[in-house]
């Protein structure tokens, strides 16, 4: 997250990438909070997101996270949920036939300069919020969908997309033992061999979802919190009415 930081092309660029790979997250938190509060439609629940997104890459937020608890992950939902409560007291505010300044998405400006910023942004009403595990469970989707593909784009550049198509079934959850056997002799392995490759698809699928977590942190150490965090995360069962 460290390079994701300041106003340089790089920095904007990793930000951009960031962005990126957290949007449909976003988005699915945005359409579950406008659905629990029976508001806006997807389609409107998407130009908030855009709108949101947009915010963040204009400013400087980032630049404000707490650079002790630097995970990309925790500071966005806290700028979302700020986000969407500034929205929706300015909305009130309109109703009542007066208005409010818009808030930016850092946290206040008017905490000393020496004070440390607040990862975690202050949100009114947090109970109208669907729960934080919901975003967690879409960002580890995410990750995991952002790994498959860059494996994809691997295995298609050396000439086995076809075959890696077969193995990715194997990933994350795999297929049972007859199924294994059918995927083997479509790739003309034997069995040793099929595992084998299933063994070395998943070796790299774990250093590529490490790579895209280390883009999200500025501490290595954080590393592998987050990928055991990123395996709880899907986990562990979420309520449909939650």
């Amino acid at each position: 997250m460290v390079a994701a930081r300041g106003n340089s092309p790089e920095a904007k660029q990793a930000l951009r990438a960031l962005c990126e790979t957290y949007y449909g997250p976003v988005e699915l938190f945005v359409r579950r909070y406008r659905d629990r509060s029976n508001a806006e439609s997807t389609d409107e629940a998407r130009d908030l997101t855009h709108e949101f997104f947009a915010k963040l890459l204009e400013g400087h937020s980032l630049d404000h996270a707490d650079r002790t608890r630097g995970r990309f992950r925790s500071y966005l939902l806290g700028a979302v949920k700020h986000f969407l409560a500034d929205r929706n007291d300015r909305n009130q505010a309109l109703k009542r036939g007066g208005g409010e300044q818009t808030q930016s998405l850092s946290p206040s400006s008017s905490q000393s300069g020496d004070e440390p910023h607040e990862e975690r942004l202050e949100v009114a009403d947090p109970q109208g919020f669907p729960p934080d595990a919901y975003f967690d469970r879409q960002w580890a989707l995410a990750v995991v969908q952002q790994a498959i593909d860059m494996l994809s784009t691997e295995a298609e550049s050396n000439g086995e997309l076809a075959r890696f198509k077969v193995l990715q079934r194997w990933l994350v959850t795999p297929s049972g033992h007859d199924t294994a056997i059918e995927a083997a002799r479509s790739l003309n392995l034997s069995d040793g061999a099929f595992k084998v490759a299933v063994h070395r698809l998943r070796k790299r699928f774990r250093h590529v979802v490490v790579e895209c977590i280390t883009t999200t942190v500025d501490d290595p150490v954080e590393v592998q919190d987050e990928l055991n965090y990123l395996i709880n995360a899907m986990t562990l069962p979420i309520s449909p009415n939650s």
